[in-house]
């Protein structure tokens, strides 16, 4: 059977890589659904390509450039956050792929699994900030999310067959980033330009310059808390430079499983797009011969304090994961824009979670306004 398919965030790079799998896998899948923030550019060449039933440009300022540019096809155009959400619950969709930056994932991602359609889960920030109010949609709508950062796909895939045997804890491994081994007087002066070259991986800014100051590893630790509903104790990050292994689950009995391949991450959401079957691919094979060792390494987190941030976070639970989330995707836009410096980062993040309202048992509008608080008192802290 072919695949319908809603790719929110087709423009980022997790939305083109899932359409060269598609290109990969013509006889699978459909694109049913094509949505972009701004880059109307790629979203119009793409319509073009693909001939969704709808595409939705996110910035309602772009709409008439989209419309215009798709008149004399037979394709629906909308604009808006809202429609995003409505498309992501439509019914001619079998799997929605979700790879919008930030927090503007989660109600698309609530909606569709409220529609009882299975998630491919590229924004991990839709389980930092409501982790819990995801997991009971999915488990009473009976309904899969499934994992496609590296990281959780390989945990993911470890888990296969295993559902029955205690796990003792995850291990997920980061590359280090640019800065790997780098001291906090570095990391000080550290530039824009600099953070964006990460060593090992293509990705967009955002999720790069988290990269570069482990609140990646961070957020990916809180989303496998629910994802795999463990203690914060049961999760382990290591820095692994080769980006080989892609992370690890140890067993209760001492046992260890690992997923290897070579860094691709069109491996990973083709994955979750074929679940639970693995299709051929053409994809670059690992030959051990090539890395004569793998090599692992402790995070000094007084360095990288944004790592013991999000774990703090998530020890904490409620709405602080929420509050983390949110200070820090307006601390990441500052330092892309050289408002405060890198380090500068971790200590906004940290004021914001001091300053901002602390709700135990958050309902779906204490995040809406747990987020709005925390980016107007970090816009503050930043002196915006």
């Amino acid at each position: 059977m072919v695949k319908r398919l809603a790719i929110l965030g087709s423009t980022g790079s997790i939305g083109r890589q899932a359409l060269e799998v598609v290109d990969a896998l013509p006889e699978s899948f459909s694109v049913e659904t094509l949505t972009a923030n701004n880059n109307t550019d790629m979203l119009v060449a793409q319509a073009k390509k693909y001939l969704p039933n709808i595409v939705v440009i996110g910035n309602k300022q772009k709409y008439e450039t989209v419309s215009e540019a798709l008149k004399r096809l037979p394709i629906k155009i909308y604009a808006g956050a809202e429609a995003i959400a409505q498309v992501a619950a439509m019914s001619n969709i079998d799997m929605v792929l979700s790879a919008l930056v930030g927090f503007s994932g989660l109600q698309p991602a609530i909606s569709a699994l409220e529609a009882g359609t299975p998630v491919a889960l590229a924004n991990k920030e839709s389980l930092v900030v409501a982790g819990d109010l995801m997991n009971a949609t999915a488990i009473s709508k009976r309904v899969p999310i499934i994992p496609v950062d590296s990281e959780h796909s390989a945990i993911f895939q470890c888990l296969q067959g295993e559902h029955k045997n205690g796990v003792e804890k995850i291990i997920l491994t980061a590359s280090g980033g640019p800065f790997r081994g780098r001291d906090a007087v570095f990391l000080e002066t550290v530039t824009p330009a600099q953070a964006l070259k990460h060593p090992n991986w293509d990705m967009g800014s955002k999720v790069t310059i988290d990269s570069a100051s482990m609140m990646n590893k961070g957020l990916e630790a809180i989303e496998a808390k629910w994802l795999f509903n463990l203690k914060p104790s049961q999760i382990e990050v290591i820095i692994h430079p080769q980006s080989i292994i892609h992370s690890m689950v140890q067993f209760t009995d001492g046992s260890m499983k690992a997923q290897m391949s070579l860094p691709d991450m069109r491996l990973p959401i083709q994955y979750a797009m074929t679940y639970p079957q693995r299709k051929q691919t053409d994809f670059p094979r690992l030959n051990f011969t090539h890395y004569s060792s793998l090599t692992f390494e402790q995070v000094n987190r007084s360095v990288f304090h944004n790592l013991s941030l999000a774990f703090a976070a998530m020890e904490r639970g409620g709405n602080a994961p929420c509050i983390l989330n949110a200070a820090n995707e307006i601390a990441v836009e500052a330092f892309l824009k050289e408002r405060i410096s890198f380090t500068g980062m971790s200590s906004v993040i940290e004021k914001t979670l001091e300053k901002v309202s602390f709700i135990t048992m958050p309902a779906f509008n204490d995040y809406l306004e747990s987020d709005r608080e925390a980016r107007k008192v970090a816009s503050e802290v930043i002196g915006r």
